[in-house]
């Protein structure tokens, strides 16, 4: 067997609307082509014996075992690979079940399709799989080893790709509420929402925290300065920097008991408890010391009682738990070591943060520790008997947190409140030492004793006793009131054909409202009224950038079936997708060989539109119009002819469709008709003698009215857009060159030929002069096609090919052009000129007064240079 490619898919993709992350191998079988799992002795026991968990997947027989009863009955190599995958997925912590195995038209080769939680992860699994498979289908054995190290290996990047369990929950919850999210590629940053409306959050600290209230809180000293103004009550101590002022420090804390601790630590580093006497203080101060960034240390006064961690949100208390120090328990037989060591077997400890418990490492800290309760790790202790490991109740070092979000009193709530807004934090974790939580601190002298920044948000979500408790939703509620989403309108548009214009003219009339529009096109990334990234950006790497720009207020994203077939889209839905037509271009790449399944392609920009939202679909288009049964939305279609049966039998059930009535393009709101423009008044058409390009405006227009653009601003829009070099370079581009006239349009397909021969066909000034050509990756059969079309459009012709030949032999793609030309008589001059630039070049030589000269170029920027006379840009 032989991997030939693997995708990532990142978005709704053509496996599926709904499962976002999948990996797409293209396997080659190889000598395993047709032969079954129940053909290759050994192969059921052998995988069973390796991975007997294979026996939950369901599959197909929909039960338990269903999977082990298809291996038995026998199935192809793909789709054992397929549930390999998944389950070694599974067994390293990342449960999963979606997967489909298809064959393609290449005998042996399958596409096999399943998910993945981590990226690097899935990718992984697949080569493990058919590694697994490879070996046992040769009757040789899999050693458990290499089993246990392929898991060992998926764990490590499942643990590296891991955001910490606070960002996992607030992504989460934002899933659970329709809010999209990305994580960006610095910091561990996350990114709630789309453009202007998005939020930035990094675990609990967002991009609503104040940078004055983070720089606060790091600095306990002057947060306990801070708290004492507002009369909020905190420890007696001082901040030193040398050991000589140590004593003296004792001494303004009020003597002993003592903690010390390092000025700027956190999740307890450092930091020790309950100090007794002068050498215990020269210890702590050594290993404070150690801790602290700045040198500083902070010297105060150690009150009794249990230590809380209260978390308040958007100057509200949502929870509150009470933090044990990781302790063990005698049983008259152990040592404190081999308690322990008990202790971390506990399958909810474990490494970081990532885990309901931290596993307990024993260190120099713990030892002094151990010797205040005049304990080592050799001490038995008594039956019943706690020995504390550690001196603070940090999660992090192994404490146990306690839910009392319902006992804490509501004056502690109170003083909790104004502790966090008098830091200036909208999150922020509250640290109190008191003896009873039920009990106003100023009774039972309690003291707040920190105030935290980007607080942890484990010992809330899952306590080891009590209630769990949703913060969450709390932070997301402060994040997006209202019940927000955080979304921008996003208008995704494809089709075979007219995918640029469209989306240049849908873009232009958004912008007619004064909103910031972002925009991918062929020809580049766009922000406003600027180039964000040249190039040809109609893939979801473009799409997120302009998701990711936090100026954008409405969004227009072309959206290509390469980027559809290779990643996915950008996002999970839409408030409106366009589908313009489909015909056969790009069949045979990515396994798409048929219209059916290139529709199905197209297909996803509509299945994606919200519920809410509206599908644009070509009532002329047949393929376009069945793909109505998959939205979710409304539909909205569009017909040059007003009584076109489907757009007719939508309008009467009330649908949303546009047209073109007596020479206005029109909007139709079931038997209401809004008359927005004359379409001799839209110059994208040439004075409405390009039937595409008006086809292409009631598209656009649609799709802008959805999304707030009114009637004013439509027709403002739809005569200030041209098809000219400036808005739509390569398309429909007529340029007056002394005395005949040049037409540039990237068509590059049958029917984009056939589209430009509508106007070719009516020029009747002079002869008409084609340069013609097609990229190399197109099919025999369609070149040959455009070579037919041509010759029935032109009086002469010269066959260029591409700079690109796209792996064909230099001159092969204008040979199968020449095939279709000779097939008709109507062209009567043929010249072969394999040379864009000469081409074009004798072209315009050979041009005459009223003559028409149409190219359709590799390069749009080049041909303009030579047509303008002006330096390629």
């Amino acid at each position: 067997m032989k991997i030939l490619q693997v995708l990532t898919l990142r978005g709704p993709n053509y496996w599926s609307i709904r499962r976002h992350r999948l990996i797409v191998l293209r396997l080659d079988l190889e000598d395993l082509d047709e032969r079954f799992s129940d053909e290759l002795r050994g192969f059921y026991e052998a995988l069973v014996g390796l991975l007997p968990s294979l026996e939950e997947h369901f599959c197909s027989p929909g039960c338990r075992g269903g999977f082990l009863q298809r291996l038995r009955e026998g199935t192809l190599m793909g789709h054992v690979i397929e549930h390999v995958a998944l389950e070694l997925q599974s067994l390293a912590g990342m449960p999963l079940n979606f997967g489909r195995t298809r064959e393609t038209r290449n005998r042996g080769v399958y596409n096999v399709v399943y998910e993945y939680q981590q990226e690097r992860a899935g990718r992984v699994a697949g080569r493990a799989a058919v590694r697994i498979c490879a070996t046992l289908a040769d009757g040789e054995r899999y050693p458990q080893a290499e089993l246990a190290a392929d898991l060992a290996e998926l764990r490590e990047l499942k643990q590296a790709a891991s955001l910490g369990l606070t960002t996992d929950a607030l992504i989460q919850a934002a899933e659970q509420r329709g809010i999209p999210w990305v994580r960006l590629p610095v910091r561990d940053v996350v990114q709630l929402g789309w453009g202007v409306k998005q939020r930035r959050l990094q675990a609990a600290q967002t991009d609503l925290t104040g940078m004055l209230g983070v720089e606060l809180a790091g600095d306990k000293d002057s947060t306990k300065i801070l708290l004492q103004t507002a009369g909020i009550p905190v420890p007696e101590g001082d901040v030193i920097r040398r050991f000589e002022d140590l004593e003296e420090a004792i001494d303004r804390a009020g003597g002993f008991p003592l903690v010390i601790k390092p000025l700027d630590g956190n999740h307890g580093r450092g930091i020790t408890l309950n100090i007794r006497t002068y050498p215990d203080a020269a210890v702590a101060y050594d290993l404070a010391k150690q801790s602290a960034k700045t040198g500083s240390v902070i010297v105060e006064r150690y009150h009794r009682g249990g230590d809380y961690r209260v978390l308040v949100v958007g100057g509200q208390v949502v929870a509150a738990a009470q933090r044990v120090p990781a302790q063990v328990v005698g049983d008259g037989r152990s040592t404190i070591s081999e308690l322990v060591a008990r202790l971390n077997q506990d399958p909810r400890r474990g490494e970081g943060h990532d885990n309901v418990l931290t596993r307990v490492e024993l260190n120099q800290a713990s030892d002094w520790v151990l010797r205040q309760q005049g304990h080592s790790l050799d001490t038995i202790l008594r039956p019943g008997e706690i020995c504390y490991l550690k001196n603070t109740a940090n999660l992090s070092t192994g404490g146990m947190a306690i839910d009392c979000t319902d006992t804490i009193h509501p004056e502690n709530r109170w003083l909790c409140e104004r502790a966090a807004r008098w830091v200036g934090l909208d999150i922020a974790g509250i640290d109190l030492i008191t003896p009873d939580i039920t009990q106003p601190l100023r009774l039972v002298d309690g003291v707040v004793v920190e105030v935290n920044a980007a607080p942890g948000l484990r010992m809330h979500l899952q306590p080891s006793e009590g209630t769990p408790r949703n913060v969450s939703a709390p932070i997301l509620d402060l994040l997006f009131p209202g019940g927000s989403r955080g979304e921008i309108p996003i208008v995704a548009i494809t089709g075979t054909n007219g995918k640029t214009t469209t989306t240049r003219l849908t873009a232009h009339l958004c912008k007619q409202t004064g909103k910031t529009v972002g925009f991918t096109t062929t020809d580049g990334t766009y922000i406003g009224d600027y180039l964000a990234e040249p190039g040809d950006n109609t893939g979801p790497q473009s799409a997120r950038l302009i998701l990711n720009d936090p100026a954008v207020e409405l969004a227009v994203l072309e959206s290509a079936r390469g980027g559809i077939l290779r990643s996915g889209l950008a996002f999970p839905h839409c408030q409106v997708g366009v589908v313009l037509n489909v015909s056969d271009d790009h069949l045979g790449s990515y396994d798409i060989e048929t219209l059916e399944q290139m529709a199905s392609v197209k297909s996803v920009v509509a299945e994606v539109v919200h519920p809410d939202g509206l599908a644009v679909l070509n009532a002329e288009d047949e393929l376009v119009v069945a793909m109505a049964q998959r939205v979710k939305g409304a539909v909205g279609y569009f017909s040059l002819d007003p009584e076109h049966p489907v757009l007719r039998q939508h309008l009467q059930r009330g649908g949303l469709g546009a047209t073109v009535i007596n020479g206005e393009i029109t909007l139709l709101e079931g038997e209401k008709t809004i008359p927005v423009l004359p379409v001799q008044e839209v110059p994208l058409t040439l004075g409405g003698t390009v039937r595409f390009m008006t086809a292409n405006a009631l598209a656009a227009v649609l799709a802008a009215y959805r999304v707030g653009v009114n009637l004013d601003q439509l027709a403002a829009g739809l005569r200030t857009f041209a098809a000219g070099v400036a808005q739509t370079p390569g398309r429909m581009n007529l340029l007056a060159v002394q005395d005949f006239h040049v037409l540039i349009d990237y068509a590059h397909n049958p029917h984009g030929y056939r589209a430009v021969g509508e106007f070719v066909a009516g020029w009747q000034k002079g002869e008409r002069i084609g340069v013609i050509g097609a990229p190399g990756d197109r099919r025999d059969e369609d070149l040959r096609e455009m070579g037919r079309i041509a010759a029935g459009l032109f009086d002469r012709l010269i066959i260029k090919e591409d700079d690109d030949t796209r792996g064909r032999p230099r001159g092969e793609a204008a040979n199968w052009l020449q095939m279709g030309v000779t097939e008709t008589v109507a062209t009567r001059v043929l010249q072969v000129i394999l040379d864009e630039t000469e081409a074009i070049e004798t072209a315009l030589k050979q041009a005459k007064t009223g003559d028409l000269v149409v190219v359709f170029p590799e390069s749009v920027q080049r041909t303009l240079a030579l047509v303008l006379g002006t330096p390629p840009q």
